[in-house]
């Protein structure tokens, strides 16, 4: 067995399960704390739960008119990163081959230069959020070792795929064979890394943020708030 065959096998099984059950096990303990009943009536006019819940969600997707420009160019760049991860993971031919392999499922592919794009500007997105954790006093106050590690483990896999990606991929995906063995190794244990880290540090609020957004919708349209 070579790194590869390491990779592909219990290593790929560990992170999935790792991954699997972390996730269900933080999404269980959300949903699990004890909820105080708001025994206040609610204002006149206020919205019912879940439309206060979608709003919140909805609004938070753009900051106000009020925030400076730095606020509303942190905005574009987290939709650059997000928009283009989502590009590279579900469009990228491999990409879709791997997931059908594992679940049986695939999909169009987008073409080669289009994943191209997406990964470099999703990997210039990363580095100008770096950038702005170092050069801007309060965050890096409010920096933490998570936030390095979650921005660590989610540059690696672009950075080891980006150096795999020396042919088209309809070549890739016709020869029976891999060449570059190594590469594609140390690509597909940075993927296994992530795994392994997203449900117990800040990555997690990829899937986090529905409920917290909700609920503060829902508190605050209790209370006529508006969002």
């Amino acid at each position: 067995m070579d790194l590869l065959d390491f990779a592909r096998g219990p290593a790929l099984a560990v992170a999935l399960a790792v991954f699997v059950a972390g996730t269900a096990w933080r999404l269980a303990g959300v949903l699990r704390l004890p909820r105080t009943r708001d025994l206040s009536a609610a204002r006149d006019g206020a919205p019912s739960r879940f439309a206060a819940a979608w709003h919140a969600n909805l609004r938070a997707m753009w900051p106000r008119r009020e925030f400076t420009p730095s606020a509303r160019f942190v905005a574009l760049n987290g939709y650059l990163f997000h928009v283009g991860l989502a590009l590279v993971f579900f469009g990228y031919a491999p990409h879709i081959a791997f997931v059908r392999r594992l679940t049986g499922l695939s999909w169009p592919a987008l073409p080669d230069y289009v994943m191209y794009l997406a990964a470099a500007a999703t990997i210039v997105s990363l580095l100008v959020a770096l950038g702005m954790r170092f050069g801007d006093a309060v965050r890096k106050r409010i920096s933490t070792a998570d936030d390095l590690v979650a921005w660590a483990v989610t540059f690696l896999p672009l950075l080891t795929g980006m150096a795999v990606t020396m042919e088209p991929s309809s070549t890739v995906l016709a020869r029976e064979v891999v060449l570059y063995r190594t590469p594609l190794a140390v690509h597909l244990l940075s993927v296994e890394l992530l795994l392994l880290w997203f449900p117990f540090g800040k990555l997690m609020h990829a899937v986090l943020f529905v409920f917290s957004r909700s609920a503060t919708g829902v508190r605050f349209g209790h209370r006529g708030v508006r969002l």
